[in-house]
């Protein structure tokens, strides 16, 4: 049986269609078909049947991952969270080479491209789970929307002038009511993306936990909230609010949300699998994604020798 990779690649960097090119040759020339996924017209906005607008880079609704071993993305992160998109509901992991700024979500950067060839070749690569939400919007009662996210579900407000008023609960108890320009439900994944913007903290990967971050919060109490990962989590946007709000879901699917409108977020027992080619320590990926200083530090010292016997 053919071996299949599926590549999504970032539309507009001019690096990319060559590096794409290659990728695709070296991995034929050993029996592996490379299966490009179209880019779509990000300029139309894709509607879907349980009322999620997706504006950015909408996956065609044709595409596929079921039987690929792996989903490659060549591009920072926005395009690495669309190959997500793909992969999940295949089951199919994920391995992003950062075409980026940032790319906190890559394993491999754009010059290890021979190396990511030989890897998969050799199916040289581990694979990691990554916590996912599952987000439903309610009104009136009535489900209106379903969604899921890797990185952050978050509450926003829709216009400029006026705070967005929210009610907070955890596990089916009042928690806080806050006027604030938005409230963001992150994964340990997305702690290191608008939840850090926010000023949450930084959570290790391997932590089970969801994390609550008021953006802005007119109140005294509106510190950012680590949580158990069997927490539900629920976000009112208060009948008498001014504003309406708006519900993204890693930034790229969004929802409306009138006064009176309710999200509903929880743990997903659907993963996000990432491909992993090393098992680096998630110090030095802040280390090196941050360019966080460590001049000065001289390591834990080599091990105490013990007395020799008299």
């Amino acid at each position: 049986m053919t071996r299949r990779i599926m590549l999504v690649t970032h539309p507009s960097r001019p690096e990319v269609p060559g590096l794409a090119e290659a990728f695709e040759q070296r991995l034929a020339a050993h029996g592996i078909a490379v299966e490009v996924v179209p880019e779509g017209d990000p300029t139309h906005e894709i509607v879907r049947t349980d009322r999620v607008v997706s504006p950015k880079s909408p996956v065609p609704p044709h595409v596929d991952a079921s039987g690929c071993e792996l989903v490659v993305v060549f591009g920072g992160d926005g395009t690495i969270l669309r190959g997500a998109e793909i992969a999940r509901p295949a089951g199919t992991p994920l391995l992003g080479v950062n075409m980026g700024r940032v790319g906190f979500l890559a394993e491999a950067e754009r010059d290890d491209v021979d190396t990511i060839v030989e890897r998969i070749v050799e199916r040289d690569y581990h694979v990691e789970e990554r916590m996912t939400l599952e987000v439903d919007v309610l009104h009136d009662g009535r489900p209106v929307a379903h969604n899921w996210a890797l990185n952050e579900a978050s509450v926003e407000k829709s216009a400029r002038e006026r705070m967005l008023e929210v009610a907070v609960e955890v596990d089916g108890r009042p928690l806080s009511t806050w006027g604030c320009d938005g409230v963001v439900m992150a994964t340990p994944t997305g702690s290191t993306a608008y939840a850090f913007s926010g000023g949450g903290p930084v959570v290790w990967p391997d932590v089970e936990a969801l994390l609550l971050v008021p953006i802005s919060a007119h109140a005294l109490f509106a510190r950012p909230l680590v949580l158990g990962p069997r927490t539900h989590l629920a976000v009112e946007v208060v009948p008498h609010s001014y504003v309406a709000g708006v519900m993204w879901c890693d930034g790229r699917r969004t929802v409306e949300l009138p006064p009176g409108a309710r999200i509903e977020v929880r743990r997903s027992s659907v993963p996000v699998l990432l491909a992993r080619l090393g098992h680096e320590p998630f110090a030095d990926r802040l280390v090196a994604k941050f360019e966080l200083p460590v001049t000065g530090w001289r390591g834990p010292g080599p091990a105490p020798v013990e007395d020799a016997p008299v």
